[in-house]
């Protein structure tokens, strides 16, 4: 796992915001940044991964404390 991340805290809010800040974030960082988002909407588990594969962006996620974290590597 990178060391080196940003860390985006979406726990708590609703479609579409997640995805909306997501995109906001990664156009601030580099190809090749690793992004990870915290979010409890379980629509995230759906438009996360599949904004990140319409965008080129590689995506992991697991449950973790209630939330599912999210590593997106930018494309």
């Amino acid at each position: 796992m990178p060391t080196d991340f940003e860390t985006l805290d979406a726990r708590g809010l609703k479609c579409p915001l997640p995805v909306l800040r997501m995109e906001k974030r990664l156009a601030s960082l580099p190809a090749g940044a690793t992004l990870v988002i915290l979010a409890t909407d379980p629509m995230a588990r759906i438009d996360i991964p599949l904004y990140c594969r319409q965008n080129g962006h590689g995506c992991t996620h697991a449950e973790a404390d209630g939330a599912t974290r999210f590593e997106i590597v930018k494309g």
